[in-house]
């Protein structure tokens, strides 16, 4: 971790961006946004930060080094826009809006938008992408079902059912698509290229993100009603088999959400909603052993190493 590392929390009810120090904790800006901000994502160079404006039906883009802000992306189909993901060697920012259940991607050297698409799906919520880029996957929480996009051809090309009320939703390079479903508290685990069902597994009470470690171990779900945070371990072995398994739950604060670890895999660190601060986690002994404040219900978080 570089010594000027910096945390960008998002805090939806002061429509602020808290910029703080990754190591002490300190708050070196508060940054304006529009109205309800929910998610952050940084370009490949970390440059350049993304965040969706929920209610205010915007995307901001922000200069990470003087945190002006370069661009407001809005669109008369952004309804709710929320869930993003970077597809990097195409220079694509693909962009979920939940209430209209369209799909963006979008130019990130020209932030212009390039195209969108229908789910044909209900909420369409959180977006994550393979790690060879070449698919999408899009959790559906109305549906209890996720969207398989091709990336290149931007063509549906399956909608799986996964759970109840799906929301978080990532890719692990060995374990598959991974999907938190909140109302029945488990852990889909979906095959990328036949969008089968390969295994589930009992999270805590309503998961709401799922985010893999830069090493590809382990992957934390933060469980929003438990007040707490799933360690799932990806190369656990049971009953013969290697399988994701939840291995430990690190207690945190009230209504954890966005999750993020740092560059290393040895922090992580949740954003508590309702406690206005963000938990630092040992990711060695699976331990919280500090928080930070931030402003009014901080959720979205990112990682900006310098």
């Amino acid at each position: 971790m570089g010594d000027n590392d910096a945390l960008l929390v998002l805090n939806k009810d002061s429509d602020t961006m808290s910029v703080l120090d990754a190591e002490t904790g300190e708050t070196e800006t508060v940054v304006e946004t529009d109205f309800n901000p929910h998610e952050i994502t940084l370009t490949p160079d970390g440059e350049k930060a993304y965040v969706t404006c929920s209610l205010g039906g915007s995307m901001l883009v922000f200069d990470t080094d003087t945190w002006s802000l370069l661009e407001r992306i809005e669109h008369e189909g952004f309804d709710f826009p929320h869930g993003l993901a970077v597809r990097a060697e195409a220079g694509e920012l693909w962009l979920a809006s939940t209430y209209s259940s369209l799909v963006y991607v979008i130019d990130i050297e020209t932030d212009e938008i390039l195209t969108q698409f229908p789910t044909h799906q209900d909420k369409s919520h959180m977006v994550a992408i393979t790690p060879n880029e070449e698919r999408a996957f899009v959790a559906n929480i109305g549906s209890e079902s996720v969207t398989a996009i091709d990336c290149a051809e931007r063509r549906i090309l399956g909608d799986p059912v996964v759970g109840e009320e799906p929301e978080g939703i990532d890719v692990h390079p060995d374990a598959g698509v991974l999907v938190a479903n909140q109302n029945d508290s488990r852990l889909t685990i979906l095959d990328p290229e036949t969008l089968e069902t390969t295994g589930r597994t009992l999270l805590g009470e309503n998961p709401i993100r799922v985010v893999s470690s830069p090493t590809d171990r382990y992957v934390l779900v933060p469980n929003r009603e438990g007040n707490d945070v799933s360690v799932i371990d990806v190369q656990h072995v049971r009953d013969g088999e290697q399988r994701p398994w939840e291995i430990a739950r690190v207690p945190v604060g009230i209504w954890p959400g966005g999750t993020v670890f740092d560059e290393a895999g040895d922090r992580a660190f949740v954003a508590n909603n309702k406690t206005n601060d963000v938990s630092v986690i040992d990711c060695h002994d699976w331990t919280e052993t500090t928080r930070y404040d931030t402003e009014l219900h901080p959720d979205g978080i990112a990682y900006l190493a310098r």
